[in-house]
């Protein structure tokens, strides 16, 4: 299982921050024609923004049952000329960089994953393989998949900072809010009475707000203020950017209805309007330790002395859009740890374990 270590440090060199996915799909690309997959790219990047769509690769088996295998190309910023530094069996960036373990150390596991198949000639399920783009700020690549190219059972996502055997079930839903507050200019010298402060009234509805953890199921949270200039003008726009998530639906419509409320009701004492736009971005799902996917990954446990783990997430994940769009899937862990930072690091024992369980998976 050396190869799979090697693979991940070749695949984290290779730059691919979300919407510039292409040098790392074509590499992608012709790593899996060279194991003889079928390979298509959907036009999903022509939706995202992106320069590349998502890769959807299938390697017929003998079996009734087909497996959906996924991970994500893209990486967040800063992750350009990453360079890893290796030492007491962990992967880490140099300090300057992200390393890339999310998620191109579920990429490495897949691909290491159809090289044994294919150099062992082991029997082995219908297998269809997800590599998606901008996952990393909102799940574009997977909403906008092209699903009538899948025809899986269930799915399996690699992208989750536990350990192997560590398999999310249930995931939460969200929706974002983009909030503008309408206020009136005015000399705040001369005449700040014939003004209205945009960032008054912003501070009046986010104090009303409930924020950060509101129950065990749900979150909410004020990312960021933008507006406002020189001190002697009362602003009269400020825009803020919010999300909202909760493993229950109508939870989660419970508090972005709250939030919008704080704000017509902070706003309506001006006599303006605010501009308001909730997004959903995906919704929560809950497949159950008794469903077909996490089923399968508690069996391939059993079999190489893994515990089998299965928890509920607060993040969300491929895997989301995957169960909307009918395919029962879940989210394994792969142990990258303080991913989104520069601190991030990987245990190549992880790496290893996750190919190996998902290797037992796809094995017949």
């Amino acid at each position: 299982m050396e190869r799979v270590i090697q693979r991940f440090l070749d695949y984290i060199k290779i730059d691919s921050p979300t919407g510039e996915e292409r040098e790392f799909k074509e590499r992608l690309k012709a790593d899996l024609l060279a194991l003889g997959l079928e390979v298509f790219e959907d036009r999903a990047g022509e939706k995202t923004g992106s320069n590349s769509g998502n890769l959807i690769a299938t390697l017929k088996g003998d079996s009734d049952k087909t497996i959906l295998f996924s991970a994500h190309m893209d990486t967040v910023s800063p992750g350009r000329g990453i360079k890893a530094v290796i030492e007491d069996g962990i992967i880490r960036s140099d300090g300057t960089t992200i390393l890339g373990g999310d998620d191109k150390a579920g990429v490495s596991a897949i691909m290491e994953m159809l090289t044994v198949l294919k150099e062992e000639n082991l029997p082995h399920h219908n297998l269809q393989i997800c590599f998606s783009i901008w996952e990393e700020g909102g799940l574009l690549g997977s909403k906008y998949l092209d699903y009538e190219k899948l025809q899986a059972d269930f799915g399996i996502v690699i992208d989750s900072g536990g350990a192997p055997g560590e398999t999310v079930v249930q995931g939460p839903a969200q929706n974002k809010l983009h909030i503008t507050f309408k206020g009136k200019a005015a000399h705040a010298g001369v005449a700040p009475e014939r003004g209205i402060s945009a960032i008054q009234i912003a501070a009046e509805a986010i104090t009303k707000m409930k924020l950060l953890r509101i129950d065990q199921e749900t979150t909410a949270n004020i990312g960021s203020i933008q507006g406002g200039g020189p001190t002697n003008i009362v602003t009269d726009r400020v825009t803020i950017h919010a999300e909202a998530r909760s493993l229950d639906n109508e939870k989660l419509k419970a508090q972005t209805d709250h939030m919008v409320q704080c704000v017509k009701d902070a706003q309506s004492a001006s006599g303006l309007e605010a501009e308001i736009e909730v997004v959903e971005t995906y919704k929560a799902f809950h497949v159950g330790e008794d469903s077909a996917p996490a089923q399968a990954v508690k069996a391939a446990c059993g079999k190489i002395g893994l515990p089998f783990v299965p928890v509920k997430s607060g993040g969300g994940s491929d895997t989301n859009h995957f169960n909307e769009n009918g395919i029962p899937s879940v989210n394994l862990g792969i142990g990258m740890k303080n991913c989104h930072s520069l601190d991030e690091w990987i245990r190549i024992d992880d790496i290893v374990n996750t190919t190996r369980l998902i290797l037992e998976i796809a094995k017949k």
